[in-house]
This record gives C-alpha cells, structure tokens and sequence, in this order.
C-alpha cells in the first residue's frame, strides 16, 4: 500500500546556518521533486520570515520549521536564566513558523544536545520535572499562536534524558497538554529502537512528522535500514505528513563536528539529495 506522504529535505544537508540568502537552494530542491523544506532555525535573526515566504510560495514548497538546541538552550539547566534564554528562542521560531506558513516547531526541545551525563535517579527526576514544566510552557505559546511542537528523541550519545519513544511518550504524557506532538527521527531509532514498527505504534496519533537518513546518517536505500519496518509502521497509523531527509554537509566544520561527520557520505550532497529523492519516492509508493 502507497503511503499518502510529502517528501521534503532539510536545507542543513548542504549549508549552515539557514539565512534568508539559503532560498537560492528552494530551486533546485523543487527541481529534484521534493514537496518541502525543512529550515533549521539557529540564528533566527538572519532569517527574514517574509522573503522566505515568498521564496515558498514561488517554488511550491511547504515548510517545516526545526530548532536547534546548543549548549545556551537548555530548560533542564539548573541556572532559570538559560529556561528564559530556551523560550525566548522558542517563541522566536514559532513567530517564524507563522510568518512562512508553517503549522509547528520541531526538535529536542527539552534539553541541550551534547548533555550526555550518567546521572543519578534523584538528579534525573529533577531535569525531567523541569522539561516537563519548561515544555508545558511552551505549549501555551504554541497554542497562542496556533502551532504544536514536535518534540524529537535523540540517541544515547546525544542526550541522556530522552532516548527511546517509550521515554518520549512518557514525557508528553506529564506535559499532558494537546500541542505537545511526535518527531520521530530514524537515525536515532535505528540506535535505539529494538523494534522500529512497535516504536511508531507508541507514537501513533501524536506523529506530526518523520526524519530519516540511512543508519550511518548517509543517502535512504544504500545502508542498513529495515525500511520495511518503517513502512509498516506508517501505515498502521495512517500517517499522512512529511517524510524529511535530515543529514550534514562536511563542509561547514562547526555543524560537522557537532554531529560527528568527518567525511562526505555522498558523491556530492545533491547527489545524496536526489538519490535519496528517488529511493523515498520508490518506497513510498511500492
């Protein structure tokens, strides 16, 4: 069975940051058949929300608005001044994500990536009850301004609190508040997922949108990737949004070294774009 599905691409494949000057890419990523672009918002104010915009609407593309969460943009830190610094980042994005016509902010919103401690039980209640706190705050302001936040497990290596959907369930369970939403990224769950298929069934209705590369972060269809499973797994929840290609370019060192890519994993990455382009589009239709 078909999967009634977008196909979009993160614009952090080939550059970083996102500046408003990053909308000469919207071209040739609609020309290679994808229906959205994924805007990694790390400094929001080189952005300009309406020139971005346009530059949408001018090549047909939807957009999907992310954060990213460096060491600065932590709400389980123990100092409130970096909880303040996080929401004030946030509501940044979701004032970008109205401007450009997307419905939410997606990321790991909960903590910094890179806090990967062996923490005791008593210190990880306590980061967990100020995530929970933090995020239900954000919620409120996404319910003001109309969007949701897909909030988005990270591998062990990236972040202690949040590994698992089981864990992530859990945490949007506490929040217990109807924006708080799914992002499910398949690099991380080919980590940490014993069962790819199950963990999609946990998220069920609360998957607002889908991330995948290969398991070594590299072009979907040339790794290890149980797709099927994937696959299965999308269709019993009737998933209807967008699958995304989130990957890295070696080229920008900072990004790279943040996400440990110290070689190209393609040809070229608009090699790896249309690639994965054309793998997705098989798949998802097969």
């Amino acid at each position: 069975m078909a999967l009634d599905i977008k196909l979009g691409v993160s614009t952090w494949l080939w550059t970083s940051p996102f500046q408003t000057e990053t909308i000469s890419l919207f071209p040739k990523i609609k020309q290679m058949g994808y229906d959205a672009v994924e805007i990694p918002v790390e400094d929001p104010s080189v952005i300009d929300g309406k020139t971005v915009k346009q530059a949408l609407e001018d090549n047909g593309l939807h957009p999907i608005v992310c954060g990213a969460f460096g060491p600065s943009r932590d709400l389980t830190h123990e100092d409130p001044s970096y909880h303040q610094t996080s929401l004030d980042y946030i509501q940044q994005c979701l004032d970008l994500s109205v401007e450009v016509g997307a419905e939410f902010v997606a990321g790991p919103m909960y903590s910094s990536v890179g806090k990967a401690r062996l923490v005791s039980p008593e210190q990880k209640k306590v980061e967990w009850d100020r995530a929970v706190s933090n995020l239900y705050k954000v919620c409120v302001m996404a319910e003001k301004a109309g969007q949701k936040i897909a909030l988005e497990a990270l591998n062990r290596f990236e972040t202690d609190l949040i590994n698992t959907t089981e864990e992530l369930m859990r945490l949007i369970g506490d929040i217990n508040h109807p924006a708080a939403r799914v992002l499910l990224d398949g690099f991380h769950m080919n980590i940490e997922e014993p069962n790819i298929e199950k963990a999609i069934l946990q998220a069920g209705d609360k998957l607002l949108h889908v991330q995948v590369s290969e398991n070594y972060r590299g072009t979907p269809g040339t790794g290890q990737t149980r797709w099927e499973d994937y696959k299965r797994g999308l269709e019993k929840v009737n998933y209807r949004g967008t699958i995304t290609i989130e990957s890295f370019t070696p080229e920008i060192k900072e990004l790279a070294g943040a996400v440990c890519i110290w070689k190209p994993l393609a040809s070229s990455q608009d090699a790896f774009a249309s690639d994965g382009f054309r793998f997705l589009r098989e798949w998802a239709s097969s």
